[in-house]
């Protein structure tokens, strides 16, 4: 029997709109499909009827699949000849450890292929209105985690994080918020900063949060907003007024925006 391939695809933040055509055509071509939790109900709504559908979702301390099984399930899959989607949120080698799954596949010597998929700091921030550079407000743009393995207290550099000409984007960091405010600041970070969190970003469930760094972590706590969610801190920010164009209230869904 011929050996499979593992196609690593980057769903992106959720709009189907936003898949790349190699991504749906390979979504429509798979005979398994390997999904993560953050992969939208819409873009699930694309895979054949048919296909085989397997959950691999994680979430803050529930897996339903620890990573080492799904390293073992991409192989197997492989070696018994099946063309294998593995559809992550955002994009594949973004926070989403899907060079840990193609390190661990090339170990194995199994096929595998990268596509990549529209990451949430791209799509979330510019549902919102808010570009990640802009000409005398930012000159660069850094991605963060917000946790770590095992939940252990975050150990980032805050100094180094702090630079006014640079947009900070922060992935999964809605429940250490509140330290990733107090890093900022205690860095040195002007609290006036404008700051935002994208809730369900590019998706008509899309909800966010405009404030400063210092009233950040209070407005988000008034607001309810949930996982999953991306953290945008800087200058650029200040533009979501006036480059807002998604409005995902024209299919009812409230948008809560606090001004800090």
């Amino acid at each position: 029997m011929a050996q499979g391939c593992v196609y690593l695809v980057g769903a992106g933040p959720g709009d189907p709109d936003l898949l790349t055509v190699k991504a749906l055509r390979l979504i429509q071509g798979a005979e398994v499909v390997v999904f993560d939790r953050l992969v939208s109900d819409e873009i699930l709504d694309l895979i054949p009827t048919g296909t085989t559908r397997i959950y691999a979702g994680k979430a803050l301390n529930r897996h339903a699949m620890p990573q080492d099984e799904i390293n073992a399930l991409l192989l197997n899959l492989a070696r018994a000849g099946r063309r294998v989607v593995r559809l992550k949120g955002g994009d594949p080698f973004t926070f989403g450890r899907g060079s840990e799954e193609a390190e661990h596949l090339a170990r194995h010597h199994v096929r595998f292929e990268v596509v990549p998929g529209i990451t949430a700091a791209a799509g979330c921030s510019a549902y919102a209105g808010i570009p990640l550079t802009h000409r005398g407000l930012a000159t660069g743009v850094r991605y963060v985690t917000g946790h770590l393995r095992d939940n252990n207290e975050l150990d980032h550099d805050w100094a180094r994080l702090v630079d006014g000409d640079t947009t900070l984007v922060c992935y999964m960091g809605l429940v250490t918020l509140p330290e990733i405010v107090r890093g900022l600041l205690d860095a040195g970070l002007d609290p006036a900063t404008p700051a935002a969190v994208v809730q369900n970003g590019t998706t008509p469930r899309q909800r966010h949060v405009l404030a400063t760094v210092a009233t950040l972590a209070d407005q988000v706590a008034e607001a309810g907003l949930k996982s999953p969610a991306t953290i945008i801190i800087g200058k650029v920010v200040a533009l979501a007024d006036t480059l807002n164009w998604f409005a995902p209230g024209e299919v009812h869904i409230e948008e809560v925006r606090r001004l800090g």
